[in-house]
């Protein structure tokens, strides 16, 4: 993510007349207001799943849909998201080039926009897939604009810890299309990405804790010093990679992801405990290195679901 320099306080980008806002720019627009890089990440989480449930490949007419509709609620959620904090945003030095700021989107269109998809996308799950899947859909998209957004994230530093949970349905939401139903390996896996959360985006927080700070918004690094945020990391670490490990003991995956759990699992601690050493160290600036673990964070959750598509195929 690029910082661009700061507008003054509370200065939102003025609508543009429609002569000022070519219509390929107003497309690009209204796509970023799905937050594309975002979806691919929960899409990595759910397809996966899929392959787990059918112990095999899925229906890709069924992948096929299940992604659409999961990239239209996802991305109904975050155009929602960025109207409710288009305040803030045109505060924070990684958010003041969105399109509500800049003027290329009005706040109107936006919300018009947001709902529109999540009509769409519980519908699609409704009619195409199946309506637990629809339901799950919803409940994830109310979860993020509602708890998170509305409620939690401008009031406790423990914001995204129970926020989170809305990035997590997506698992449940992949089990759901193939069997219209829910068990314990979804929940699992659930957990999975429950506890990866908070240590995947905390280091995030940690590099750009000063924008936060300045809208007021107490995510943990703002409220806690690194010391204290690189040690929930450090715990958040160590029960994600146990629950990961869940799968095999109780029969759903084999050798392969247990191994794959394991070497990624284990170098997750490795960097997890690198960064508690340097802030315990009381290292600060670029020498900190926070932005090793969220990048990795990002990988690892790519390869351990990964194995999870793979290992149906290995037993």
């Amino acid at each position: 993510m690029t910082a661009v320099e700061s507008r003054p306080a509370g200065v939102l980008g003025e609508s543009k007349s429609s002569g000022h806002r070519p219509f390929g720019a107003r497309v690009k627009a209204f796509v970023a207001l799905t937050k594309p890089r975002i979806i691919e990440l929960l899409l990595i989480t759910t397809v996966p799943v899929m392959f787990l449930a059918e112990q095999g490949v899925p229906d890709l007419t069924l992948v096929l849909l299940t992604c659409l509709g999961g990239y239209l609620s996802a991305g109904g959620a975050n155009a929602l998201n960025m109207y409710i904090d288009r305040d803030i945003d045109a505060l924070m030095d990684r958010t003041s080039q969105r399109p509500l700021v800049t003027g290329m989107v009005s706040p109107r269109e936006c919300l018009a926009f947001g709902i529109t998809l999540a009509i769409v996308s519980t519908l699609l799950f409704g009619l195409a897939v199946n309506w637990l899947s629809a339901w799950l859909s919803l409940g994830a998209l109310l979860f993020y604009v509602v708890v998170y957004t509305m409620i939690l994230k401008r009031r406790t530093s423990q914001n995204i810890v129970w926020g989170g949970i809305a990035g997590c349905l997506p698992v449940l939401i992949g089990w759901s299309s193939v069997t219209n139903s829910l068990s314990w390996a979804p929940v699992i896996l659930f957990l999975v990405m429950f506890f990866w959360t908070p240590p995947h985006y905390w280091p995030l927080s940690m590099k750009v804790k000063e924008d936060y700070a300045r809208v007021g918004v107490p995510m943990l690094p703002v409220v806690a010093s690194n010391k204290v945020v690189a040690k929930q990391i450090v715990i958040y670490s160590w029960v994600m990679v146990a629950v990961s490990l869940l799968l095999t003991p109780l029969g759903y995956t084999g050798w392969f992801y247990t191994l794959v759990a394991l070497l990624a699992g284990g170098f997750w601690l490795w960097e997890a405990h690198g960064l508690q050493n340097r802030a315990k160290a009381e290292v600060t600036g670029g020498k900190l290195k926070e932005m090793r673990l969220f990048h990795w964070s990002i990988t690892y959750v790519s390869i351990l679901f990964l194995a999870v598509a793979v290992d149906p195929f290995l037993r």
